[in-house]
């Protein structure tokens, strides 16, 4: 017997429709004061970057740097204090351009003054002496000692961000420069306790510690689905895997460059895409090595650009350092460890791409060529992305930037790509270069989610089906341009277990599209067959309730919905079941929240538009109340509400407290049992209001990873 809820003394509060009652004022969360507590000094709260930046036009890490010799502590009163000195630093010493003039007063004036900027060095081979510029200062031909050069080589390729002490000493000699370099020193840390590092990572658990890393770039966890975590992260695997070729095609705004200009002091961003043999790789003129020489990490921006201008040699280098992590300087061969990222905006939507082209379409034309494309590691869905909005970011606590990026770095040396081999294995058919781009995904994501090495056969497996499908993504767009290449199963086996196939979201969401022109590929025909069918059912008959097809098999078992996947609705998953019915109950112990409440209306409006209105339809919801007398209230009004509405569309909706803990279930009198992993919450949250196409028809949203299954039970 289950208790009904009476909503008749309901208390009418006065609520918006986006209303969270979940919002509260911000403050240390459980995991920020277990970070702070094994991370002492090493973490900052990521809001307070915003707070001390200004009109400074610099990078995230040369702030965080700061805040975390001021502020890296959750004490409050310490943390202002921080902030103070912070803005009292860049206040002082940081160079606007718009005022070097006085800055140089300023260091004429005392004879000394130490100021921020990005200095960059070159050599004067007339004089043999090295030479510094500074940018915002607007200086050049400030002597440097070889010895500084020698300890921070990148001064001499890209120009680093650093604290200069800058002295000022005139003489009458011309050619003389007035200006001295007393002392430099790179915004970024010497050193770290990597042992330290691994012994408090054993304190997290798997979920904590991902939220971790999701903060310490700068985002709000809470925001991201377990997929989005990992797609963010491994934007950050080219940081931690020497020689790893990315390649993020996307949306624009969705912040695909940011990491690579404002997370690492390790990192190149090279903006427009377009750059010089001489200036990438090697300056045969005067044996000068270029960036990949210096830099970690060399990203090209705004990538993408089918009319972009383009050098064949640049490209044939590439080619060959991509796939051989080497380049030649006429006669000698050179190696070096850069990884790629190649980021650009997409201009179509996926299925447009699948039927008309590829999905690297928008790449320039000399690197839309199998060859080059073969040597990508990894293909981020750019599309899966959410646009950044501002409550995308975290106050919450995360990793100086200078501090995870140095453990980054150090991590470049290990290899963890055989650790998946104890559980799984890779299938016979996978290529050599296909095994080499899921390896280093792989072992990338070890060394960022478990360097202690300390994780579950299920936690392995995780990641290993997720390097699969990066570079599965990668070979299948490759198979329609080139038709030499043979058709790969990605996919692994557990040991002495069943196979396991990999398939990307996108071909799963577009089947026909996807497989278009590949020879034996599921297409129009029979193989197609077994995808899952999400086209809505057409209403037929009609019979007392709601309407009923006059023919349909429906199926019976479960189906699996990956996060990100879209094109689900309710029409699609639910109505061909609830069609004949004329008593529903809904067993979700979670309609609470004000987007909770909205699935259920959602719901109810399709019954209610498929049946005839001259009939009526009883749904049966069983709930639980929220144990805060406060948001109970809301909650009873919301519910309130949704009776009110639905009986004037003929649906008589009585609710009772759920008897059955946290099983979601559908049960209806037609002879149907729906058993729904997530009940009706399986939708992303929407933020983009009214004008987001999601908020207007569900397949236009993401959903959550799901599953649901469909039981003939006898009448």
């Amino acid at each position: 017997m289950t208790d009904h809820i009476d909503l008749t003394e309901a208390v009418l509060i006065e609520q918006t429709p986006d209303e969270d009652p979940a919002a509260a004022v911000a403050e240390p969360t459980v995991l920020d004061r277990k970070i702070n507590a094994h991370f002492p000094g090493a973490v900052v709260r990521k809001d307070l970057v915003k707070a001390v930046k200004g009109n400074a036009i610099v990078p995230s890490y040369v702030l965080e740097y700061l805040l975390g010799q001021f502020a890296a502590t959750d004490d409050e009163a310490t943390i202002q204090e921080g902030i103070e000195k912070v803005r009292r630093i860049l206040a002082e010493h940081y160079v606007h351009r718009n005022e070097s003039e006085l800055v140089k007063s300023k260091i004429r004036e005392k004879g000394r003054f130490r100021i921020i900027d990005r200095v960059s060095v070159t050599l004067n081979e007339k004089d043999d002496v090295y030479q510094a510029s500074f940018a915002n200062l607007g200086i050049n031909g400030v002597l440097v000692d070889s010895s500084t050069v020698t300890a921070n080589q990148k001064l001499l390729v890209g120009g680093v961000w650093c604290l200069c002490d800058i002295e000022y000493f005139h003489t009458d000699d011309a050619r003389v420069v007035p200006w001295i370099l007393g002392r430099l020193q790179p915004i970024q840390m010497s050193s770290f306790d990597y042992a330290g590092y691994l012994d408090a990572r054993a304190q997290f658990t798997t979920d904590e510690w991902i939220d971790l890393l999701i903060q310490s770039i700068g985002f709000n966890p809470e925001m991201f689905g377990r997929r989005a975590k990992l797609l963010q992260l491994t934007r950050l695997i080219p940081f931690v895997e020497r020689n790893y070729n990315l390649v993020e095609l996307g949306p624009k705004g969705t912040g695909k460059s940011h990491i690579y200009s404002e997370f690492s002091p390790h990192g190149m961003l090279i903006s427009g895409g377009e750059i010089t043999v001489p200036k990438l790789f090697v300056n045969n003129a005067n044996g000068k090595i270029g960036l990949v020489g210096y830099w970690d990490v060399v990203a090209f921006d705004e990538f993408a650009g089918k009319k972009k201008r383009t050098d064949k040699a640049l490209v044939d280098i590439m080619k060959n350092y991509m796939a051989n992590k080497s380049f030649s300087r006429g006669v000698e061969t050179l190696g070096a460890e850069a990884s790629m990222v190649f980021v650009g905006n997409t201009s179509h939507t996926v299925p447009y791409m699948l039927k008309h082209s590829d999905l690297f379409d928008e790449l320039p034309e000399s690197y839309h060529d199998s060859a080059y494309l073969d040597r990508l590691h990894f293909y981020i869905p750019g599309w899966e992305i959410d646009t950044i909005r501002g409550e995308m970011f975290s106050s919450g606590y995360g990793f100086v930037v200078d501090y995870i990026a140095e453990v980054l770095k150090s991590m470049r040396n290990l290899d963890y790509s055989d650790r998946y081999q104890l559980y799984f294995t890779l299938g016979s058919d996978i290529s050599t270069r296909d095994r080499d781009g899921i390896h280093k995904t792989f072992s990338g994501l070890m060394k960022l989610l478990y360097p202690h090495e300390q994780a579950t056969a299920e936690e392995i497996e995780e990641i290993l089906s997720f390097a699969i499908e990066g570079r599965k993504r990668v070979k299948d767009q490759i198979l329609r341009l080139d038709d030499t290449m043979a058709a790969v199963q990605f996919g692994y086996q557990s040991i002495g277990g069943e196979w396991r196939g990999v398939t990307t979201l996108e071909e799963d969401e577009y089947p026909g599209h996807y497989h278009r022109g590949r020879p034996g590929a599921p297409g129009d025909g029979e193989a197609l067959a077994d995808a899952v069918d999400l086209t809505p059912v057409t209403t037929g008959s009609q019979a007392a309730g709601v309407s009923v097809p006059a023919k349909e098999e429906l199926f019976q078992g479960h189906r699996d919905f990956a996060e990100n996947q879209r094109g689900i609705s309710y029409e699609t998953l639910l109505m061909p079941y609830l069609r004949g019915a004329t008593e529903i109950e809904l067993h979700d112990p979670y309609i609470r929240m004000s987007h909770q409440g909205r699935n259920l209306v959602e719901l109810l409006a399709l019954i209610a538009s498929a049946k005839d209105p001259a009939d009526e339809v009883t749904f049966k919801l069983f709930t639980l109340l929220d144990a805060d007398p406060e948001y109970e209230k809301k909650q009873l009004q919301m519910l309130h509400q949704i009776v009110q509405g639905a009986a004037q569309q003929g649906i008589k909706v009585e609710v009772a407290k759920d008897p059955g803990g946290h099983d979601r279930w559908i049960r209806t009198d037609n002879g149907w049992r729906i058993n729904l992993g997530r009940g009706l919450d399986i939708f992303q949250k929407q933020e983009g209001g009214w004008f987001d196409f999601g908020s207007t028809r569900q397949e236009f949203r993401q959903v959550r990873a799901f599953g649901v299954t469909y039981i003939r039970e006898a009448k």
